[in-house]
């Protein structure tokens, strides 16, 4: 596995993550007991991975609670990168006293002293638009040694752009970047030259970018939220994609191809069991060739770009 140097956090963090929303204890992303949750984290740190990615609102905590279980004895040589906004059970949490309280809940859950980066969970808007008293809050709890890093977990170029015009001293980006979703690009190098810690989140599209759908899938949940129109234009552009990498696996080719961007930290994809663990550690294996790097990003600008992909 191969690490990368974040120098908001000084820490090396292996390539690939661990996103943790699937350790959650629930019917939408599948049950897990927590014996084999617990197994499959120590089991990713084994193979090389160190960056793990919760929430207080994953499995209502029992995903914090898992990991802190699960990382206990080897705290020092991992990365976790939490969230603060929403609470366990999807309470409105962004307020002063709301981040305080969050933050001390995720300390005690993960078992540690400090968290190395806590990110605004999807925040409104106007929190991105002016600085104000929520970012003063983590400012002081960071200066009190209880995180060592702030920012956002955010989904568009447009809320970055906004962002990074408002602050500069965030530490941390969590942004949704893909084949499919590739605006935020525009302004990697800012993050880069800023040295912030850049999470990649929905890698896969939500699961498009497996290759596991087809064009009239059948969605419960959350992901019953997209319409057929939606969903043909997905699968014309999976095709298109298929053809540039051919028989290669589209998932692995999809981490690889946002692996080839220098500028990212890391990438978060779900992990559900050893086979997808394995499957995601292997994208860190070799890069992406130059060639159909650049046929991805060419697909992108003159058949995607104007497309409506919601996600």
């Amino acid at each position: 596995m191969k690490n990368r140097y974040v120098k908001s956090i000084g820490k090396e963090v292996s390539e690939i993550g661990f996103g943790t929303w699937q350790l959650a204890q629930n019917d939408t992303w599948g049950s897990m007991s927590e014996k084999d949750a617990i197994q499959l984290v120590q089991e990713a740190y084994k193979k090389g991975v160190n960056m793990f990615d919760t929430a207080p609102g994953y499995g209502n905590g029992s995903s914090e609670k898992i990991l802190g279980k699960a990382l206990k004895g080897i705290r020092e040589n991992v990365v976790i990168n939490t969230k603060v906004g929403h609470g366990p059970n999807g309470e409105y949490e962004f307020s002063i006293e709301g981040i305080r309280n969050s933050i001390n809940r995720s300390l005690k859950n993960l078992q540690t002293n400090y968290i190395d980066s806590v990110i605004l969970h999807n925040p409104e808007k106007s929190l991105l638009e002016q600085d104000n008293s929520l970012i003063d809050e983590l400012r002081q709890i960071k200066k009190e040694g209880l995180i060592r890093g702030y920012g956002f977990s955010i989904d568009t170029l447009e809320e970055l752009q906004t962002a990074l015009n408002t602050y500069d001293d965030i530490d941390t980006i969590e942004i949704m970047f893909n084949v499919i979703q590739q605006k935020p690009k525009y302004l990697f190098n800012v993050l880069l030259d800023r040295g912030i810690f850049l999470i990649i989140k929905v890698p896969l599209d939500s699961g498009w970018l497996t290759g596991k759908y087809n064009k009239q899938p059948q969605f419960t949940g959350v992901r019953a939220r997209w319409t057929q129109d939606v969903k043909d234009i997905r699968h014309y552009i999976i095709n298109q994609i298929k053809e540039i990498i051919g028989d290669t696996s589209l998932s692995k080719e999809a981490l690889r191809f946002i692996l080839s961007f220098h500028q990212v930290s890391c990438v978060i994809p779900g992990t559900k069991n050893i086979e997808q663990l394995d499957s995601n550690i292997s994208a860190s294996n070799y890069l992406m060739d130059y060639e159909t790097k650049m046929k991805l990003e060419e697909l992108y600008e003159h058949k995607i770009k104007n497309l409506y992909t919601p996600w």
